[in-house]
């Protein structure tokens, strides 16, 4: 049987229901945990350079040795300080999160605050991990860079405020 790539792609959109819960989009969901047996858990940090979050699964943890390894061996190539520690403290400071089979999940309030997420989420797929981003935010960065992705996330926006004044 062949392998399933391992990665997230494509976008979705998910407004703050009942009970404080959003929904992951089944795309990313499948991914973290295509079968019954795999934990739904979903890890959430902080981007290291964007004001959004970074989501993965943790199967995602498998490459951190080997990612420190690299970053370590190409600053010492460039002769620049290399903080393993630091680095290794950055990478394992993600919460976990659980989700249900319907990919309801309720984000920690701490994670909302560092990057302006109130009411909905736009989730941008981005190979080994994927990016959750207040939509105002999304909307302040240049066209030219992410312009599909912010005409995707207004459509999105739309269709869901659309269907939830239809509740």
């Amino acid at each position: 049987m062949a392998q399933r790539p391992k990665g997230y792609g494509g976008q979705g959109f998910s407004l703050r229901g009942e009970k404080g819960r959003y929904v992951l989009p089944p795309l990313f969901r499948k991914a973290i945990a295509p079968t019954d047996d795999d934990p739904r858990t979903l890890c959430l940090t902080k981007h290291p350079k964007r004001n959004c979050l970074t989501g993965f699964g943790l199967d995602r943890t498998d490459d951190f040795e080997a990612q420190v390894e690299r970053e370590e061996e190409a600053a010492l190539r460039l002769g620049k300080e290399f903080d393993r520690d630091l680095r290794e403290m950055q990478l394992w400071s993600f919460q976990e999160v659980p989700f249900d089979a319907s990919g309801r999940f309720v984000l920690p309030e701490a994670l909302c605050g560092l990057v302006g997420i109130t009411d909905s989420i736009a989730f941008l797929g981005g190979a080994r991990s994927f990016m959750l981003w207040a939509p105002e935010e999304l909307y302040k960065l240049d066209p030219a860079d992410v312009g599909q992705q912010q005409a995707m996330c207004r459509q999105q926006q739309a269709e869901a405020l659309a269907r939830a004044k239809r509740k």
